[in-house]
């Protein structure tokens, strides 16, 4: 099929749930995909922070298609070795007890959020089921991750929405201590809030977050959906602050591709769900884990140390381009502030010259492979500067 028969088909067929791009993705390797019709970009995107490797990574095709030939799905009334495996890579690079396997960010946020409710109300009471997320959030689409997310634009349309969620200024310590209380069972947050527009917390509130965890019994989750597996430059995001989650969920980048998310648990929480509490019939796919072993595996220190010096690199790259104003986040998760110029014509513009970038409110965000080469690095920064100017 050409490229105009492929979106009639796609607007004829499919739910428009998406505001789709003009490019018909084909093939691609590393940081580079080519569309139906022969074009050649270079990939800022890494599918939303998906494709760590790259696109088709040797190593990944060949840790995946060997798990293919050998199962497929067993289902979780089984063992298997890849999840195992996964799991133990997991726990000893993090020092975290216990692994749940799910599919997706929004499926990770919600047995996050079910073990949160089920350790306040055996600890502390039935009452114990609040849980504070943060303004500006972004936890997933489900009904309860929904509501979790601090940002009236995804509520609109969904009510009735769960109850038991407060929120609270990103940075406000004062405002944080005053929505802790007695029904408070947890509170929630992101290390870079990445489709809130790719902004830092500030270490003292990330601190204080903890603290008020320490002194209340409260559950402290990390969502690191985005920030997780390598992005930032440590393994997770969490690491910069000095802090010891309870819980940290994880997706996107720890497949390599393949469809897979799931939990993290310290010892506060690792035995909290128990047989019939929670589920899903295809997490910890074998395939989805054999690709997960493979980049646990890859991203160790030092590529994680080559991931901080692309970061440099990039940032000050992108600080010379025209338009430009700051640059936020951490490792390969960037957002670009502009004056003069509007985030979705640029990334329209950027698209059309070849290369692939995403927005983030009203900022340009960046989430290239974290095995993006210095000189696809250049291509791309000539090619945003085409787009600025």
């Amino acid at each position: 099929m050409n490229k105009e028969e492929i979106k009639k088909l796609d607007q004829e067929k499919i739910v428009g749930t998406y505001s789709r791009y003009d490019m018909v993705a084909d093939h691609g390797k590393g940081a580079k995909c080519v569309s139906v019709d022969g074009k050649e970009y270079i990939d800022f995107t890494a599918g939303i922070g998906v494709n760590c490797l790259g696109f088709c990574d040797d190593g990944w095709v060949e840790a995946v298609t060997a798990q293919l030939k050998k199962l497929q799905h067993v289902s979780n009334l089984f063992y298997s070795e890849p999840q195992v495996k996964a799991a133990d890579l997991l726990t000893k690079r993090t020092g975290l007890k216990k692994v749940f396997f799910g599919n997706s960010g929004a499926e990770a946020n919600e047995a996050a959020i079910k073990t949160a409710r089920k350790y306040g109300t055996t600890q502390r009471g039935v009452h114990v089921n609040k849980i504070i997320s943060l303004a500006n959030s972004f936890h997933g689409r489900t009904m309860a991750t929904i509501t979790a997310t601090g940002q009236e634009k995804y509520h609109k349309f969904f009510t009735p929405f769960l109850e038991g969620f407060k929120y609270c200024e990103a940075n406000n310590i004062e405002q944080l201590k005053s929505l802790v209380d007695d029904d408070t069972c947890a509170i929630m947050m992101e290390m870079v809030q990445g489709e809130g527009g790719v902004l830092d917390l500030d270490p003292d509130f990330v601190k204080a977050a903890e603290q008020l965890c320490h002194e209340h019994d409260l559950v402290f989750i990390v969502d690191e959906v985005q920030t997780g597996i390598g992005r930032t430059g440590k393994l997770f995001a969490y690491e910069y602050f000095d802090v010891t989650p309870d819980i940290v969920t994880f997706a996107k980048g720890i497949g390599g591709g393949l469809p897979i998310g799931g939990v993290l648990f310290g010892e506060k929480c690792c035995d909290v769900l128990k047989p019939g509490d929670h589920g899903t019939t295809y997490g910890g796919n074998p395939v989805a884990c054999a690709g997960a072993v493979e980049v646990l595996t890859r991203i160790d220190d030092a590529f994680l140390k080559e991931v901080q010096k692309k970061s440099a690199y990039l940032k000050d790259k992108l600080q010379t381009l025209p338009h430009v104003t700051s640059v936020s986040g951490l490792g390969l998760m960037l957002g670009v502030s502009l004056e003069g110029k509007e985030a979705p014509d640029v990334v329209k513009k950027a698209l059309e010259e070849g290369l692939m970038v995403l927005t983030a409110k009203d900022k340009v965000r960046l989430l290239p492979p974290l095995t993006i080469t210095y000189d696809e690095i250049d291509q791309g920064v000539e090619i945003l500067k085409k787009a600025l100017s």
